[in-house]
């Protein structure tokens, strides 16, 4: 039978073995592009776990289960994270009211683990790690009636597990092309395995002290730099006055000649504006010639800096112990959190009306914990989330039963499908009909990526070495390059083309520039596309300052 303490520090012992080795197991990722990672999602995510078990005294086996589960949950980074605090999350359903555990007990918390995983997950892949905790479980279950001993049951699961990671290739050709198993499978084994071992009485394994959680900006705009070219934030929606032939992409290209961040959305009833500018009064005298106003709004984002800037001289050990993100009321019958990296994105989408922008992206995936105290720092009933990458909407979707608000959760996979929701999103609407709307304005948005190989790979026909130019046409990747400015020329026209034979015109593409273009370069590029596409499409370039990506194309 496993007893409390013993399951305790078979978890803490977990998380430091996987910790130690998550380099191993991100290195098993077969797409080249750089990364949060598996191996280190998942190790965040178990570390949060060991935190908080190093502080329970003789727990018993459910209270072990009960904390772990809760802590997991709400450290779970990436979708491997968010699949591992699932399982571990039968833990705390299969062990309830138990003092000790037997093989049974713990082959049926695993089962029901793999259950709630399953369940979470829209269109669960075979050969990952549902797939090797999914027939390791079941090889526990079957071991169990056999031999009820616990240590007997998990060393069955374990040789299972194993067994099943060895498997994934001949499910996943990817993996097999690659030469490697999948990269969370991998992980789980690591950790069940050290686990058996200290059930085994061995000790338990050593690794770096658990870390605080990342610090958290209370604001957005706490970051912002304080050179602000252009000061006022201006949005506004204009009626569109049917009886006048007027043409929004001249009011665009005005827009831009008094200011940036341009960001224009046609529709046949009205236009919605957001522009950067120091004289918001010229963007309003041009905009009233094609309507009627429906809102405005002007901000100073010099004064919102300095109103933010006290946020960064917070004192950091105060900072890791207690959040930094105050709950608010839910007065406002509707806000909007947003998942994004990069001081110039952040800043747009604050301006867009997020309440809250959390830091995250490819690079960094923030956890379940990270987005629940965002939502629950927006004075909102109906707070709507936008997670812009896909290895953040499970994160994002976990946090929903736990926040105290209603909480709605829209898969936005690229930031510039954010942006089109959160430009969609109509005040006067109802919760249903804006998801309505806001879905739609994702799927008409096309999104490119540029980026650089992090590592050699063989994927998806492509022969891919460290450093060469990646371009991804909707998160697919499209073709390799070795030369920037071509890649994103090409890339332009593909994404332009595909949507002509789907059918969709192409009005408008916006460039938003990385942290490792400078402007002159990217207003370059800009000329470049512009001479590809043509004069009937508008090129924007905005300043977006994210890791990672050179480019993020949108194209509509």
């Amino acid at each position: 039978m496993i007893q409390g303490t013993l399951l305790k520090n078979a978890m803490i012992s977990a998380a430091n073995s996987l910790c130690n080795v998550k380099q191993a197991v991100d290195e098993l990722n077969v797409f080249p592009v750089p990364d949060g990672d598996t191996g280190t999602n998942m190790s965040m995510t178990i570390t949060a776990a060991a935190r908080e078990l190093s502080r329970l005294s003789e727990p018993t086996v459910t209270e072990v289960a009960d904390t772990a589960s809760s802590a997991l949950l709400r450290g779970a980074r990436g979708n491997s994270g968010v699949i591992l605090s699932l399982l571990f999350r039968g833990f705390s359903k299969g062990l309830k009211g138990k003092e000790e555990a037997s093989g049974k007990d713990l082959a049926y918390a695993l089962t029901l683990g793999v259950e709630a995983a399953y369940k979470a997950v829209m269109k669960p892949t075979e050969g990952t790690i549902l797939t090797v905790a999914r027939e390791a479980a079941e090889a526990g279950t079957a071991a169990a009636e056999e031999n009820d001993d616990a240590l007997s049951v998990w060393t069955v699961i374990c040789e299972e597990a194993a067994a099943s990671l060895d498997r994934t290739p001949e499910l996943l050709p990817m993996l097999k092309k690659a030469g490697v198993v999948d990269a969370g499978g991998k992980g789980f084994l690591v950790i069940i395995e050290a686990m058996k071992d200290v059930f085994a009485g061995g000790e338990v394994v050593q690794g770096e002290a658990p870390t605080a959680a990342p610090t958290r900006k209370q604001s957005a705009a706490a970051s912002f730099e304080t050179d602000i070219k252009f000061a006022y934030c201006t949005e506004f929606i204009v009626a569109r006055d049917k009886s006048i032939e007027t043409d929004p992409l001249k009011l665009r290209a005005f827009l831009e000649s008094i200011g940036d961040c341009v960001v224009v959305v046609d529709d046949e009833d009205i236009i919605k504006v957001h522009v950067h500018t120091n004289d918001p009064g010229r963007a309003l005298h041009e905009a009233i010639e094609y309507g009627q106003f429906e809102t405005v709004k002007v901000e100073n984002m010099r004064i919102q800096h300095a109103n933010a800037g006290w946020v960064e001289e917070a004192d950091p050990e105060a900072a890791a112990e207690v959040p930094t993100l105050e709950r608010a009321e839910p007065e406002n019958p509707y806000g909007f959190v947003a998942v994004a990296a990069g001081d110039g994105l952040k800043e747009l989408f604050t301006d867009l009306s997020c309440d809250q922008v959390v830091s995250g992206g490819q690079t960094m995936n923030p956890s379940t914990d990270d987005i629940l105290q965002a939502i629950e720092a927006t004075p909102a009933k109906v707070v709507y989330v936008l997670p812009n990458n896909k290895n953040i909407i499970l994160a994002a979707e976990q946090a929903v039963p736990l926040a105290d608000r209603e909480v709605r959760v829209l898969p936005t996979r690229t930031i510039p499908q954010g942006i089109s929701a959160m430009l969609s999103f109509d005040p006067e609407a109802s919760v249903e009909d804006n998801l309505l709307a806001m879905t739609k304005a994702v799927d008409n948005v096309s999104t490119g990526q540029v980026t650089y190989a992090a590592r050699n790979s063989d994927f998806d026909g492509h022969q891919i070495e460290e450093g060469q130019i990646l371009a991804l046409d909707n998160n697919k990747l499209s073709f390799v390059d070795t030369d920037l400015r071509h890649a994103v020329v090409k890339l332009c026209r593909n994404l332009v083309n595909a949507r002509r034979l789907s059918g969709r015109d192409t009005s408008f593409v916006t460039m938003i520039y990385g942290e490792d273009v400078t402007e002159e370069q990217a207003e370059e590029m800009s000329a470049a596309v512009s001479e590809k596409l043509g004069t009937d499409i508008d090129v924007t370039v905005v300043c977006g300052g994210q890791p990672v990506y050179y480019y993020i194309l949108s194209v509509e």
